[in-house]
């Protein structure tokens, strides 16, 4: 062998050594207490979310160039942070993946260097981001050059909003600042008794107002799933959420620019519905599961609630009609007789602007008997809050198509994507019910004086009601004004669904010239 050869090998070997030395990490110690805490590597989550063998790292190498506090003496290389691209299903997918082994995770200036560079290289592919959060934070060593790596970030996390998807999944701690990340991405994931976020710990509260709480009491994965709202989505290993983001991401384009991908459906696009005539019943005042609605219109019955513990009175999913993807917002009457109160207002709002910034059309389905009363409503901004998703359905663009299946009273019937704000075709079945308010208390406003002086009050009521519902509120009383396209059968529900977003498939619509919309917040 000649000398050139030779030496080309060795600097192979010297090459091989850092690179396998940097994905063990500090430490074999390091990894086992990981693994102890129910925790994977950054490199192991990676190889889960990622197609075998797909996965290209950036910035291997990097070390930090900080000095003071002894950190001239550690100088690992990777710095903390794993950054890459691969592949969700043969399509591209960027990374980013906290190694809590290396500084726990913490942010310093060349680990946020790194973040960028993969946040700016997502962005002009036009791919979705997908953030592995377990990191302690700032680190504190490097003082404000660490601070100014997160502003870099969350300036990042804004300007790709509405043009990549971009997903953080919440594997361990997330404190202070670092929280505003996830914050601005469109969806969280969290895994229950690993990660917690929050701004102040629980150190902090205690000392502050006196509140002891533990981590998972204060920033837990159930708190933000079903309390907080921060969280979409709540598992309780990484594998299953890790798999979750998988197909999360087969329902998403790769950028605002794309449609959804679509697949080959097995499900007969002209499959009757008959079965919903026994999932609803007749009577509006009789709750049923919204959920087995869904599950009987799309295709196999297929669909990923978003927020799924969090604003139970409203249920938004992704799912496929035809092998289309569609969002779906449904009231729930299983809860709070499906009433739009704060927290689902907000809910739904987040989720028709998130459809609509990635071209997924919407299908909502209604049977809401109105907004919720009372003074803790009021006073906390109903009015501003409900006005959310009114903005949000009024500023989409994307093909809509509305669906009443029962009950649609008052202002909460316009909200919910009704003729007048813009749904592009309205249906509704033989059950439903559009008006003002229910008959009962229609018949209490307008009949009040004659009910009040009659002999027999409760008969007259009686009266009022039958004739307010049979001038009113018959199925047809929105048809003949069209305010309802058409008055389907519920066995056709599905057939209608898909035949009306196969017309819209080539809906175009511009919004008026301006630098943006001022919603209300």
């Amino acid at each position: 062998m000649s000398e050139a050869p030779a030496a080309f090998a060795n600097r192979l070997v010297e090459l091989r050594e850092i690179k396998d030395a940097a994905r063990r990490g500090p430490d074999e110690a390091a990894t086992r207490r990981q693994h102890e805490r129910g925790k994977l590597t950054a490199h192991e989550r990676i190889e889960l979310l990622l197609d075998p063998g797909s996965f290209t790292e950036l910035e291997a190498l990097r070390r930090h160039r900080a000095t003071g506090f002894g950190l001239e003496q550690r100088r690992p290389h990777s710095d903390g942070v794993v950054c890459g691209w691969g592949t969700v299903d043969g399509r591209t997918v960027f990374v980013y993946a906290h190694d809590f082994r290396v500084f726990g995770g913490a942010l310093g200036e060349a680990h946020a260097q790194k973040i960028h560079k993969v946040m700016d290289l997502a962005e002009a592919a036009g791919a979705p981001l997908v953030s592995l959060n377990d990191g302690a934070g700032a680190r504190i060593q490097e003082g404000v050059t660490a601070l100014a790596g997160y502003g870099g970030i969350f300036r990042r996390n804004t300007r790709c909003s509405g043009v990549i998807p971009q997903i953080s999944v919440m594997l361990g701690p997330c404190a202070g600042g670092a929280a505003y990340s996830p914050a601005l991405t469109d969806f969280v994931f969290m895994v229950r008794e690993t990660s917690q976020m929050f701004i102040t710990g629980p150190d902090v509260v205690q000392a502050v107002t006196g509140e002891e709480i533990t981590q998972n009491g204060l920033g837990g994965a159930d708190v933000h799933a079903a309390t907080s709202g921060v969280a979409a989505f709540a598992y309780d290993d990484e594998a299953t959420c890790l798999a979750d983001v998988r197909y999360l991401l087969s329902l998403l384009p790769a950028n605002n620019n794309e449609a959804p991908p679509h697949f080959p459906a097995g499900d007969p696009a002209d499959r009757r519905t008959d079965r919903l005539l026994d999932v609803v019943p007749v009577d509006p005042a009789r709750a049923y599961d919204m959920t087995a609605v869904i599950a009987e219109i799309v295709d196999d019955g297929e669909f990923l609630q978003v927020h799924a513990d969090w604003a139970t009175n409203v249920v938004c999913a992704l799912a496929r009609l035809d092998g289309h993807v569609v969002g779906i917002v449904a009231n729930q009457p299983a809860v709070l007789a499906g009433v739009l109160d704060i927290e689902a207002s907000e809910k739904a709002a987040r989720f028709v602007q998130t459809c609509d910034a990635f071209n997924i059309p919407l299908v909502t389905l209604v049977d809401v008997p109105g907004f919720l009363p009372g003074v803790d409503q009021e006073h906390g901004g109903i009015i501003r809050h409900g006005a959310k998703l009114l903005y949000a359905y009024c500023n989409a663009t994307v093909p809509r198509v509305q669906l009443i299946l029962r009950k649609a009273y008052g202002g909460a019937y316009i909200v919910m994507d009704s003729r007048s704000i813009g749904t592009d075709v309205s249906l509704a079945w033989p059950t439903n019910e559009i008006a003002v308010m229910g008959a009962e208390g229609a018949a209490n406003v307008i009949f009040r004086r004659e009910i009040t002086a009659a002999d027999d009050p409760e008969t007259v009521r009686a009266q009022k009601i039958k004739e307010y519902r049979t001038e009113l509120m018959h199925p047809y009383y929105a048809a003949e004004r069209g305010l309802v396209d058409d008055v389907i059968e519920p066995g056709e529900t599905r057939s209608l669904l898909i035949r009306s977003l196969a017309m819209l498939r080539t809906k175009h619509a511009d919004l008026p010239a301006r630098k943006h919309g001022n919603p209300p917040v």
